[in-house]
């Protein structure tokens, strides 16, 4: 007796009728095929909005201010030719002179500016109104989706 060919779940395989295939070297191999086609329909629709929040919040900000110290230094020197303007370190100093008439005359050095620049930082505490938006998702119901068709 001829063996006869079994599927993976240990069956026997039948020829087309039923009975079993008449040619022992014959193995036959099945296979399935799925088609799948796809169709759209609506289900309903979704409004989205943006809606606004307000809310009041305290910030604190650091502020720099800038102002200028103005330091007199006496000097009472002679000088043949008025001094350039100069920097030390962070002072600038602006020499000030005046012609003083005498039976000669000469220049005299009477005082130096001197200007540095300060810089101070304070807390400065105020309330603004900050705003922030969202987005607001909402499903209609299927029959406002059938009555805004209509009116499309």
């Amino acid at each position: 007796m001829a063996p006869e060919a079994t599927d993976h779940s240990g069956g026997i395989e039948k020829g087309a009728e039923g009975a079993p295939e008449s040619d022992p070297d014959t193995l036959r191999l099945l296979e399935e095929q799925v088609s799948i086609e796809r169709e759209r329909s609506e289900t309903g629709r979704v409004r989205v909005r943006v809606v606004t929040h307000e809310h009041d919040e305290e910030i604190e900000v650091p502020l720099t201010r800038e102002h200028v110290e103005v330091e007199r230094v006496a000097v009472g020197r002679e000088v043949e030719a008025i001094p350039p303007r100069r920097q030390e370190g962070d002072t600038v100093v602006v020499p000030v002179v005046e012609e003083v008439i005498d039976v000669r005359r000469k220049l005299v050095l009477r005082e130096e500016v001197r200007l540095r620049l300060v810089r101070s930082t304070e807390r400065h505490r105020e309330h603004v109104t900050l705003r922030r938006q969202e987005a607001v998702v909402e499903r209609l119901p299927m029959e406002q989706l059938s009555t805004e068709q209509k009116h499309d």
